[in-house]
């Protein structure tokens, strides 16, 4: 959606889509936004509630049967196990998404990792193709004037070009892109505590191939899960800039990390918006 300052000023319910990598900013906006009458929609949360929900715990009743005390409990269903999955805690989701790697050290094999990544995929799919629902939701349902998808850092990898028009029809779409200096620091952030990611089949098969030669690994199973993680976050982080770039240079607007700290309220942010729109024009 492409908008002039003017008609930003006047639309009464504003949508808005944040795309950008986790970790620059999304969720701490929308969470600011959502005590100033804005629904916030999570596509994280969308994806583990709703699509992904049945998977989550099959993986986690599969652990709990290798364990014979809490297994002769699920069976005779003295126990029950349900998802606490939260906006600020999507815990669950990452941990089904898993690592590649050696199973010794919880790590998944080639074909299970991709079968869960691909899963990934089409669950955030429909939940990004669920938005224009929420957003009738919000505001029939829940009386919410405004709305915020606080999208997940992997919605430039599906390559469904149907869903990112999607997005566009119904909501203005801002880039949050991360500066020289919070590039760093999010990958810091990644080699310290390096969780699941989703890749698309293609980037994950050529870089896959260069570490393994690299590692001198014959095996995916010899694999360090977070050594693969670690070294993969910055190819992964340098391979969406591109993608990000693209679609809001087509469908929306962008702003930077430093902008978006300037941001400590409902008004620094609309004013942020103005500028982008502005500078884009």
């Amino acid at each position: 959606m492409k908008l002039s300052v003017e008609q930003f000023r006047a639309w009464q319910n504003k949508r808005i889509t944040l795309l950008g990598m986790s970790g620059v900013g999304k969720t701490r906006l929308s969470n600011l936004l959502r005590k100033r009458d804005w629904f916030h929609y999570s596509g994280d949360y969308r994806i583990g509630t709703r699509y992904l929900d049945e998977p989550i715990l099959d993986n986690i009743k599969h652990k709990v049967m290798e364990i014979p005390f809490l297994r002769d409990l699920l069976r005779s269903d003295s126990i029950h196990i349900v998802n606490n999955i939260t906006v600020d805690n999507l815990h669950p989701v990452s941990s089904f998404l898993g690592k590649l790697g050696n199973p010794e050290q919880a790590g998944l094999g080639l074909q299970e990792f991709k079968h869960r990544q691909e899963l990934h995929r089409v669950a955030e799919i429909a939940a990004m193709r669920d938005v224009p629902v929420f957003i009738r939701k919000a505001q029939e349902i829940y009386g919410y004037r405004h709305f915020i998808n606080d999208a997940g850092g992997s919605v430039c990898e599906l390559d469904d070009p149907a869903t990112i028009e999607i997005l566009a029809e119904h909501t203005l779409i801002l880039y949050l892109k991360a500066t020289a200096t919070d590039e760093q620091e999010l990958i810091r952030r990644a080699e310290a505590d390096p969780k699941p990611l989703y890749y698309r089949e293609a980037f994950l098969d050529e870089q896959l191939a260069t570490y393994l030669q690299e590692r001198a690994l014959p095996y995916v199973a010899l694999i360090d899960p977070d050594d693969f993680v670690r070294w993969m976050f910055p190819r992964l982080f340098y391979s969406r800039i591109p993608r990000y770039e693209a679609i809001a240079a087509e469908h929306g607007y962008t702003l930077t990390t430093t902008e978006l700290a300037q941001a400590q309220d409902e008004a620094g942010f609309m004013r942020l918006i103005e500028t982008a729109l502005e500078r884009q024009g």
